[in-house]
């Protein structure tokens, strides 16, 4: 059987030495762990596109996609994902939750020690190992 094979997102806010991370409610595939913000691509959308879609309809806010800095492949459940993780900046940080139970700014320390998502994990490493924060 053929894989299929996806784009997903993930936007990266850093702001005074901190991340933005999220909680996602509890049920579905990532019950109650912990993720950088994003989603799966739909077909015709640019990177940019999607990440500022899925901010809109998780958090309700408006977001700037600035580059990429890190990108890997991933598979579940038989699809081979690309993931792009791009660094964002949100002007008016006025959140309104629909699929998160928390939203946090962190440090390192703190981001090396939440219980987050697989493919969030290996962000959150990148993060701490190149000093983003």
């Amino acid at each position: 059987m053929m894989k299929t094979e996806r784009i997903t997102t993930a936007g990266i806010f850093i702001k005074d030495g901190k991340v933005l991370v999220a909680k996602r409610i509890e049920g579905g595939a990532i019950s109650e762990k912990w993720e950088f913000p994003g989603g799966k691509n739909r077909w015709g959308e640019s990177v940019a596109d999607t990440l500022t879609r899925e901010y809109r309809e998780e958090l309700e806010v408006d977001i700037i996609v600035k580059k990429e800095i890190l990108s890997f492949d991933f598979e579940n459940k038989n699809t081979l994902y690309h993931l792009k993780a791009m660094l964002i900046d949100i002007p008016k940080p006025d959140y309104v939750l629909h699929f998160h139970s928390e939203l946090m700014m962190v440090d390192s320390k703190t981001l090396a020690n939440l219980d987050f998502a697989p493919s969030d994990k290996k962000i959150a490493s990148y993060l701490v190992e190149n000093k983003f924060l």
